[in-house]
């Protein structure tokens, strides 16, 4: 091969694996948001969809000419790690309200070309009224025009709503407010990543709290295993093949290394362990992480993912840009120091703590029951980013952890900035999605 064939094989591997780490970070990428991403997976997306597929199961769509990439992942066990978020209020995730008002309002907004906003809020106030299982939309309401606004800002970051005239955050203010959109009912349709679509698992509206966690496990039942699908309402068990097998521990196991924080050998099955650990699993999974341009650390304890160029890091930990994480960052020490765990209460004393070494800080918190809403929000990070676990009672360290040191530094504490007077260290990225 010539020197510059080899060139052109190396910079289609490299482009590739840029291309790979950018998806799994923003598996919904649009030519609006991000023009040199996106030419970037349009040039390679054919290696890109087979790299998906083979490796995760996972199908990408790439829509040149309407200038959007869709990376549909799905995960066997979903969970709330990674929830829609408010573009306002700190980010927070959304609450259940926001997510009936979200599924309402995309369903209405499949039949609508353009739209302005009070035409769009008059149609999900109809929607809802004429279903029993939902309670009212009542615009008229502030806390409901601001959860409307939610969901609205939420479909714009995808592009499904472009704002042709006005400001979507005035309508927070007047329900008089104009503001003119088009909409894209393509991409609004690729946004499910479920196998199974909800209609195809009617139940009644009563059973679904008391069914939800077998409905959600029905969502993502993927036909090409084997076994009972969702159509399958006759037949308790179906015939799997060797290599459906197969094909199921391949794409489970490097579905979580590639889209969790860390993988632990304890979270999987004995036969998702027994692949992993054998001479072909090995082999795949190192050759996928290679392709993929991420450093691999295998511990006794499990495996973890470090990107160089943090290209697939939706989450940064350690990451100072809210209270909570930096509180959830600070009680990493009590927790590492305490194998058994903290309970509640003990948590609730830490988080005390960090308010009484600095009471500039946390200005939020700064009330009566502030130091045990510190310490949840802290806690809620550290299980989503893998780095604790509860057990039990009690919330306990995990392996991932012992990865941050705290380093005092030496001169007076600041009474409004921990970070200060605090370091954190680590082996590599906090966090790789």
């Amino acid at each position: 091969m010539s020197t510059l064939a080899n060139q052109l094989a190396s910079a289609e591997r490299e482009e590739v694996a840029r291309a790979i780490r950018l998806l799994l970070a923003r598996p919904l990428l649009t030519e609006a948001a991000d023009p040199t991403g996106f030419d970037l997976v349009r040039r390679r997306r054919d290696p890109l969809a087979r790299w998906f597929d083979y490796t995760c199961g996972w199908n990408l769509g790439v829509e040149p000419r309407r200038g959007y990439a869709r990376l549909t992942k799905v995960r066997v066990n979903p969970d709330g790690s990674r929830p829609a978020r408010r573009a306002r209020s700190g980010r927070a995730p959304f609450d259940r309200r926001r997510y009936v008002l979200l599924c309402v309002t995309a369903a209405e907004l499949l039949s609508m070309p353009m739209t302005t906003i009070g035409m769009l809020a008059d149609r999900v106030v109809q929607a809802m009224a004429a279903d029993r299982a939902l309670a009212g939309f009542d615009p008229v309401r502030r806390p409901e025009r601001m959860a409307f606004v939610h969901v609205l800002k939420l479909l714009e970051s995808y592009d499904v709503l472009r704002v042709v005239d006005g400001t979507t955050e005035t309508y927070v203010d007047s329900v008089e407010a104009k503001v003119l959109y088009r909409v894209d009912n393509t991409l609004l349709m690729r946004l499910p990543a479920a196998p199974v679509g909800a209609s195809r698992l009617a139940v009644p509206p009563e059973e679904v709290p008391a069914r939800f966690e077998e409905l959600l496990a029905d969502l993502v039942r993927e036909r090409r295993y084997g076994g009972a699908s969702a159509d399958d309402t006759h037949a308790e068990t179906a015939a799997t093949t060797d290599a459906q097998r197969n094909l199921r521990l391949r794409h489970s196991v490097l579905r979580r290394l590639f889209d969790d924080p860390v993988l632990y050998r304890t979270d999987l099955a004995d036969d998702e362990l027994a692949y992993v650990t054998s001479l072909t699993g090995r082999q795949i999974l190192r050759r996928s992480v290679e392709q993929a341009g991420f450093l691999l650390e295998e511990r006794a304890e499990g495996f973890l993912l470090v990107d160089p160029d943090a290209i697939a890091t939706d989450v940064r930990f350690p990451d100072d840009t809210s209270t909570a994480r930096v509180a959830a960052l600070l009680l990493l020490a009590p927790l590492c120091a305490t194998p058994a765990g903290l309970l509640p209460e003990q948590l609730a004393e830490a988080g005390a703590e960090l308010l009484r070494r600095f009471p500039g800080w946390a200005k939020a918190y700064q009330s009566e029951e502030g130091p045990a809403r510190l310490a949840d929000d802290a806690v809620r990070i550290l299980l989503d980013v893998g780095l604790a676990a509860r057990a039990r009672d009690r919330v306990v360290a995990r392996p991932a952890a012992y990865r941050y040191r705290l380093t005092e530094t030496t001169g007076p504490a600041p009474k409004n900035d921990p970070l200060a007077v605090t370091t954190a260290g680590s082996a590599g990225e906090g966090d790789k999605q």
